[in-house]
C-alpha cells in the first residue's frame, strides 16, 4: 500500500480515485509541524494545492516518488530539488482550461458593458440617471490579444472567436503555424499592445515575465482598453496598474491574481471603481475543482503503478525522469 499525503482541501472524488487503488491517504491539512514532518518520512506521493514545498522541507521525504499539483503552475515547488533526486512533478493540464476562459470573458463583459455601475444605478433608484454613465462597449468584432498560448489561450481564442472577435496572439515559444491553426494571428508585444481592445494574461511568472506590463506598456494602449490577469500575479506591475486606471490610460482591469496573495487590505487597487477583483478562484468552479482533483490523484496512482495510463504532457520534469513501465 502506498502512503499519499495532502497538502491543501481536494475535493472527495480524487480521493476516492486514492483509495479505491489501495493507497493510504494521509490528510496533513491539520496536522501539527512536528507529525507531519515525521509523517513525511513515508510518504510515497504527495498531493499538493498552493503550500510551499521547498528544499528543506522535501529533504525530509526520503520516499517520496511524484508531487501531483492540484493546479498548473509549480512555482510554489523546488523543481531544481526534484531533478535533482529523481522525483516526478506531474499537473493538471488538461482540467482548468475552460473554467479560467470562461472567468475572462465574465471579466471582460464585467467591464465593458459597466455592469457594476448599471447595478448600481437601479439598486439606488436612479433608474433614469443612465443617460449619464460612460461610454461602454461590445466584444464584437474587437481586437483581443492572448499573451501566452497554451491550453488556456487556446480554449479561450475559441470563445472569443465566438464574438466575432480579431484574435491576436503573442507567444514566442508557439509557432506561428500552430496560432494559424486556431484561426488567430500571431503578433509581436509592442504591435499587440497598440491595437488590442481586451488583452489577457496566460504566462507563468518568471524572470522573463515578471513586470512584463508596466507603465511603458501601458503608456501604449488603447485609451479604451481593457486588461486582465488571471495567470499570475508580479506579471502586471500592480503600482504601474493603480496609475494606468488612475489616470484613465486604460479603461479598466480584472484581476484574480495579486503580487501578494492574499493583498493587504491596503492596496490601492481597492478604492477604483474600473477594476474588478477575484480571489484567485479563476479556476475553482464545482466541474474544475472535480476534474483537478481526480485528475491529480490519477497522476499519483498512475505513475506508482501503471504509467502506460499517464498523459505524458501532465509530467514536467519528464527528461529527468524514466517513463517506461
Amino acid at each position: 500500500m502506498k502512503n499519499i499525503a495532502l497538502i491543501g482541501e481536494i475535493h472527495s472524488d480524487g480521493i476516492d480515485v486514492l483509495k479505491n487503488n489501495q493507497c493510504k491517504v494521509i490528510d496533513l491539512n491539520n496536522t501539527s509541524e512536528e507529525k507531519f514532518k515525521e509523517i513525511l518520512k513515508n510518504v510515497d506521493g504527495i498531493v499538493v494545492r498552493t503550500a510551499n514545498l521547498n528544499a528543506e522541507l522535501l529533504k525530509k521525504c526520503p520516499s517520496l516518488k511524484i508531487i501531483a499539483r492540484h493546479g498548473v503552475g509549480y512555482d510554489n515547488i523546488d523543481i531544481n530539488f526534484l531533478n535533482n533526486n529523481g522525483i516526478a512533478l506531474a499537473i493538471t493540464g488538461t482540467a482548468n482550461a475552460v473554467s479560467v476562459s470562461e472567468h475572462v470573458i465574465t471579466m471582460f463583459l464585467y467591464l465593458c458593458k459597466l455592469i457594476n455601475k448599471s447595478d448600481l444605478l437601479v439598486r439606488k433608484g436612479r433608474f433614469i440617471e443612465k443617460k449619464f454613465l460612460p461610454d461602454f462597449f461590445e466584444i464584437f468584432e474587437k481586437n483581443i490579444l492572448i499573451l501566452g498560448f497554451g491550453r488556456i489561450g487556446k480554449t479561450l481564442a475559441k470563445r472569443c472567436l465566438g464574438f466575432d472577435s480579431k484574435v491576436y496572439v503573442y507567444d514566442p515559444y508557439v509557432d506561428t503555424s500552430v496560432i494559424k491553426e486556431h484561426n488567430c494571428e500571431s503578433i509581436d508585444l509592442i504591435s499587440g499592445l497598440k491595437i488590442a481592445d481586451f488583452i489577457t494574461v496566460h504566462m507563468p511568472l518568471n524572470k522573463e515575465t515578471k513586470n512584463m506590463i508596466s507603465k511603458d506598456q501601458f503608456s501604449l494602449m488603447k485609451k479604451t482598453c481593457i486588461v486582465v490577469n488571471t495567470a499570475r500575479g508580479g506579471i502586471i506591475n500592480e503600482k504601474d496598474l493603480v496609475w494606468a486606471l488612475t489616470n484613465k490610460e486604460i479603461y479598466g482591469a480584472g484581476l484574480d491574481v495579486y503580487e501578494k496573495e492574499p493583498p493587504d487590505k491596503s492596496n490601492s487597487l481597492f478604492g477604483l471603481d474600473n477594476i474588478v477583483l477575484s480571489p484567485h478562484n479563476a479556476a475553482l468552479t464545482l466541474e474544475c475543482r472535480k476534474r483537478m482533483s481526480v485528475e491529480s490523484c490519477e497522476n499519483i496512482v498512475f505513475y506508482l503503478n501503471d504509467r502506460s495510463k499517464l498523459n505524458i504532457a501532465n509530467i514536467v520534469n519528464a527528461k529527468k525522469i524514466s517513463l517506461e513501465v
